[in-house]
């Protein structure tokens, strides 16, 4: 027990350096080769198809072992995915076993999942560490409890219950390292970032990414090329899951091993339904963040660090609506404080700082998009389905949905601006219409960037945030970075619930100034035990 302390307490020390861990010079162990003493322990918090679609980059990572899975889902039946059998093939090519599974037709996932994949990855392919076997667990709480030869923590949940885990495990003195969004309250992100600094523990946001497009339009601004940054906008076909606008009344049975009461965990107890469960509780607002907490988090990190945004000093929404037959035969609109709408758009409003502007930034989804400005017009062009468009007072930059292969509009401004500076011309932008890429590629969305491989700047790429653990700099998706990005959002989320209401938001005192009701919405109403120790309001 004393050497496993020992172990912990060189693992969290920030001053250690990587080297300090070795125990056994690696040149004498064999290259590539990791001593136990090095490795972080890790557990999986949540092992849904999401989570399965970004193991293995803490598979392959020598330096990492995972331990233990934790989900309320014991080998789930219930999970949807974008294509038939997309999920089952992808662990079947991770695994290297072209019949893994056959004749089990659900969709896979769960901590059973979890521990088959695991243990039947290092078997093959890490053979020669022996790992023991995985431990399982229902309840994040109790694994918590019974791992004591704990480092990392990895939460990739329902929305909902990403602040809730984050900031138990961190008060154990775990690492963290969660999925998007940090909270889908306000103040709960708040409080997870009050944590990380209260604890000092190592910490990445899975969504945080470097933006080598982004910095590229970022220096061409600098230049001149568009004069002052005024607006940026932004804008996804994002959801692409089923997005409800009632509530459901049908009462169906829990599901097999299926935890309904751990799933709702701070969420107020409500029949079971699967309306709310496994890809679609991102629509909901008190089991998601929307389509905005989903994607934009991914496109806007970057913009936030590039361009020094604090969080936004006012919010206002526009949303779509639906319509409903009621008594008799009357047509009523729907009063919707439950569910993200199906379309809408956003404005941020940031105060000037250093020598930036003060700047606007606009989200869209649901098919929603800016107007087509002149420049592409002159072009015969319009804009791509999903994109970002930086908006000086002298020209813009049009790129992809994270500012991918930036370039300057009209075309005939763009060719002689890179004639001037011997650039080379990208290539060209991609249409990111779900349905025809959907289709393309059996059924499936997109990839996101940190779906397309790892690298540094990646966020699935686990190295940056194994070697801070290890003693290594922050990365880039380090919480105590986080906090502008998710007021903001969470602002927007507020706004959509007060019927897209402008907001103005104090974020020194914590306050929604102008709508004293919208305030109620900065916490969740909380199930008996569930609250967070230190959450304001």
């Amino acid at each position: 027990m004393e050497s496993d302390i020992n172990r912990r307490k060189f693992l969290g020390s920030a001053a250690l350096t990587t080297a300090a861990f070795t125990i056994v010079p690696r040149h004498v162990l064999g290259r590539g080769y990791v001593a136990p003493s090095d490795k972080i322990t890790v557990a999986h918090v949540g092992f849904g198809t999401e989570a399965i679609r970004e193991v293995a980059s803490l598979l392959e990572n020598p330096s990492v072992h995972l331990t233990a899975v934790c989900d309320v889902e014991k080998d789930g039946r219930n999970y949807l995915e974008w294509s038939p059998n997309g999920v089952r093939d992808d662990i079947r090519r991770m695994l290297d076993e072209p019949n893994w599974r056959e004749g089990k037709d659900w969709v896979p996932g769960g901590r059973d999942v979890g521990k088959e994949i695991i243990e039947t990855f290092y078997a093959k392919k890490r053979g020669t560490d022996n790992f023991p076997s995985v431990n399982t667990y229902v309840d994040f709480r109790e694994l918590l409890e019974k791992e004591k030869d704990l480092d990392a923590v990895k939460v990739i949940t329902p929305d909902h219950l990403h602040a809730i885990v984050a900031i138990a495990a961190m008060n154990k003195g775990k690492h963290v390292v969660v999925a998007k969004p940090m909270a889908n309250r306000l103040n709960e992100g708040r409080l997870v970032i009050e944590t990380a600094r209260r604890t000092k523990l190592k910490t990445h946001y899975m969504p945080a990414s470097i933006s080598l497009g982004l910095r590229t339009a970022a220096g061409w601004i600098k230049e001149g090329a568009i004069g002052q940054l005024r607006q940026i906008h932004n804008w996804s076909s994002r959801p692409v899951w089923p997005q409800y606008l009632t509530l459901p009344t049908e009462k169906p049975p829990i599901p097999k091993d299926f935890d309904w009461n751990l799933w709702l965990g701070p969420a107020l107890d409500r029949p079971y339904h699967p309306w709310y469960t496994h890809t679609t509780f991102r629509g909901w607002y008190d089991f998601g963040g929307g389509a905005i907490n989903d994607m934009g988090i991914y496109s806007n990190w970057p913009v936030f660090q590039t361009f020094n945004l604090d969080a936004p000093f006012s919010v206002e929404t526009n949303i779509s609506s639906g319509c409903q037959v009621v008594a008799n035969h009357a047509v009523s609109r729907i009063r919707n404080d439950y569910s993200f709408p199906l379309a809408s758009t956003a404005r941020m409003r940031f105060r000037e700082k250093g020598d930036r502007p003060a700047l606007d930034l606009f989200w869209y989804d649901g098919g929603m998009r800016p107007p087509t400005p002149d420049e592409l017009l002159a072009d015969d062009r319009s804009l791509p389905n999903e994109g970002m468009m930086l908006v000086g007072d002298k020209g813009k930059i049009l790129a992809g949905f994270e500012c991918d292969n930036p370039r300057i509009i009209p075309e005939s401004k763009f060719t002689e601006f890179r004639k001037e500076r011997s650039i080379a011309a990208p290539p060209p932008l991609q249409d990111m219409n779900f349905s025809a890429a959907a289709g393309a590629a059996g059924g499936r969305p997109p990839l996101r960037p940190e779906q397309r491989g790892t690298g540094p700047g990646r966020s699935n790429d686990a190295g940056p945030w194994v070697e801070a653990i290890k003693g290594g700099p922050p990365t880039f998706g380090d919480f105590l970075l986080a906090q502008p990005i998710t007021e903001a959002f969470n602002l927007v989320a507020i706004s959509y619930r007060m019927g897209g209401q402008k907001l103005l938001w104090d974020s020194a005192a914590g306050r929604i100034t102008n709508v004293e009701e919208a305030n109620k919405y900065l916490n969740r109403e909380y199930r008996p035990g569930w609250k967070p120790e230190g959450l304001i309001g």
